[in-house]
This record gives structure tokens, sequence and C-alpha cells, in this order.
């Protein structure tokens, strides 16, 4: 049955950027598991539009973040005045807006305003940075599910109906996660003469465009050390042309659209954006850097005053441990040779890459809990039935 011929109540869902039309796809599939009666309409993405919803705009192909995110402000205002006139002849039963602070609270506002009950799935980080978002959430938003186990009892405490479901990451996995505890702990650690590479651009076009021509400068003292090494890039369909341009001429580098659970476990090590990859490549048990390029005086005009957590990885957050587990280069601004000479450190000393991926084990084993997807989509049923 399509959405078009379904009767049952309507939901609408808004996203801005790749993840989360990953994560909304899978809760997508999920709520129709459970009402297949369900009509979804959406601002989001193909892979939204594959799991059974209406895409009336599509909003994830020019994804941005930072400064280059504002850029998107007439974008969204358009995408608003549209749902708002939306709204008034078609109503849903439910909203949920998944990520995307920057955007999503607008759309919280909105369906707040027509007394339409929001689902926010997938909290901001409120507890890293600009804390005042809070007030937005306990006015706009009446049910948030939060995907770390620390931020329920931490939203609660500030009067916001918040809910644990878990890392939606857990239930995307293409492959078992290689992070067996008695396997890493026995293993001897493994010569690294001739290294696989991961180099890990992120999924948003303006962040690849930032990051991997340094990430290829890291990349280039790497092979001059280790000429038997090989380079593997996992791209995005919004990042592969941009990759592929860039590392057209660069040896021993073999690039993968659409293929981060291929080459993840490959890999001896990875260098790594900041952002949910850094968590996914811990899943997998692959000891890597993390990295984010800034300009410098965005940084410390603004960036450095407004977050306040002691790390920006949340691998480092959840070790609990005061010592970075995983090394980062955040800001990440000047030359590139430290991140190589780290990289290059750890490939020398294979029992350091043996200790981060007992580590990260660590980490991941209280997360690694399938079922977020269906845990947002009984509270949306449960929102919808009250």
């Amino acid at each position: 049955m399509n959405n078009s011929s379904r009767q049952g109540p309507s939901i609408f869902i808004t996203v801005a950027e790749p993840s989360a039309d990953q994560h909304s796809a899978n809760l997508i599939r999920e709520l129709l598991q459970i009402r297949p009666d369900l009509q979804i309409h959406a601002i989001g993405g193909e892979k939204m539009r594959a799991a059974g919803a209406i895409i009336h705009h599509e909003s994830v192909a020019k994804a941005a973040m930072g400064w280059r995110a504002a850029l998107r402000a007439r974008e969204v205002a358009q995408w608003l005045r549209w749902t708002d006139a939306y709204y008034q002849q078609n109503k849903p039963s439910l909203h949920i807006c998944c990520d995307s602070w920057s955007m999503n609270w607008r759309f919280a506002l909105l369906a707040h305003q027509h007394k339409v009950p929001v689902l926010y799935y997938i909290a901001p980080q409120t507890w890293a940075s600009r804390e005042g978002r809070i007030h937005k959430l306990r006015r706009y938003v009446d049910q948030l599910a939060c995907i770390l186990p620390f931020e329920e009892q931490y939203f609660r405490q500030h009067h916001v109906n918040a809910t644990y479901v878990g890392h939606p990451l857990f239930d995307e996995l293409q492959i078992s996660p290689s992070h067996d505890n008695s396997k890493i702990q026995n293993e001897a650690p493994a010569s690294v003469d001739s290294p696989t590479i991961g180099i890990l651009p992120g999924s948003r076009s303006s962040v690849a465009n930032h990051n991997f021509p340094h990430q290829l400068n890291v990349a280039r003292p790497i092979a001059a050390v280790f000429p038997n090494v090989k380079f593997l890039v996992p791209t995005t369909p919004v990042t592969h042309e941009t990759v592929s341009q860039l590392a057209s001429r660069f040896p021993n580098l073999t690039i993968d659209l659409n293929g981060f659970d291929r080459v993840v476990p490959q890999c001896d090590f990875c260098i790594s954006v900041s952002g949910t990859a850094a968590l996914h490549i811990a899943a997998y048990g692959v000891p890597f850097v993390i990295v984010y390029r800034v300009n410098p005086l965005h940084w410390h005009l603004v960036g450095r005053w407004v977050v306040k957590t002691r790390t920006y990885s949340l691998v480092n957050l959840l070790s609990g441990r005061k010592e970075h587990i995983v090394p980062e280069f955040i800001p990440w601004y000047g030359s590139d040779k430290p991140v190589a000479d780290r990289v290059i450190d750890y490939l020398k000393h294979p029992e350091k890459m043996q200790e981060q991926r007992q580590e990260l084990a660590e980490v991941i084993r209280p997360l690694n809990r399938p079922g977020a997807s269906k845990k947002v989509a009984q509270l949306a049923i449960d929102m919808l039935n009250s």
C-alpha cells in the first residue's frame, strides 16, 4: 500500500542532513510496521522516500555545518512558509524533528503554534554548548528522544520530558562490530608494514571540501614512511564528486561510494572528521585520530567561548577518562604535520593501536543495544494514541 492510499493518522517529519535521513528512514519503517495505515509526509531525503515517506522538499543534499549552515537560512525560511500553509489545509497528528537543531527548532515552534504535538529525535547537545537552547526545547517539544545514556537525566533535571532510546547507529551497522573483548585482548599486535588507512571526510559536502585536502596532506608523509600503504575513502552521494576530483592523482587510494561499512573493517587505522563517524569507527574496534578543520578566526571569536566540554568527540566524552583515548585535532588549523606524525607513531607501535582497541571496546559495550528506532516509533505511536 502506498502512502497516498493510507487512511490513518498523518505524521510530518523534518530533517536536514544525511545521517538524519538514514535514522528517519529506519524510524519510518518501524512506524509502518506498527501502523501500516500511517501517512508519512516529510521534508527530507531519498532514504526516507524509499522507506515510505512522501518527500515534499529535498533537504539533505546541501547539508552543511557551522557558519555555512547559516547560508541555508533562506531555503529553510521557504520551507517554513510552505509548511505553515500546508498545515492550514493538512494538519498532521504529530510532528517529528530529527536532529539538526538550527533548523528544526523553527519547525518545532511552527508545529507548536498549530497545536501539533512535537517529538524531537536526537537531542541537541546543550550539555556541550549553548545551554540556553533548553528553554525552547521545554516550550516547543512535547517528547524528547535521547540517544546517549546520560542525557535523559540531564534533560529531566532541566524539566524537559526526555526518554533514553539508545543510539540509532546500532540499528544500522551492516556488519557485526569487531570489538569482541576476548578477541581484542588475546590478539597479538599485528605488523603494519603494509597498512591500510581509512580517510573519512564526512557525509556533508561542505565538511569534505574543508577537510579532505588536508587529510590528503596528512596521507603523503605516511606514504613516504610506508611505501606499501593503501588508502581507502568512503564517500556519500553528496561528497563523492568532490573527493574523486581531489584524489584523482593520489597513488594507492581507492574511493568507495556508500562504502563506510565495507571500508572501515578493512582498516588498520583511520583518519576521521569529528561527528557520528567517530562512534561508528569505534564500533568496529579500529584505532583512529579525529580531525576537524576550522577557521582560526572563527574559532577564537566564537567557538572557544561556546563549547564547554573537555572534549569534542563522543568517544572521548563517553570514556569518562581525563586523557583522550582517541587523539583529537580540534580545532585543526595551521600545519598538518602533527596529525601525520601521530598516525605514523601509532603505525610504528602496534601495541598503542592495541591499547586503543581495548579502550574503544569499553566505550562501545554499553551502547551496543539495537532497538533505538523501534523505541522512538513506540513513543510516536503512544503520542498519537494519547
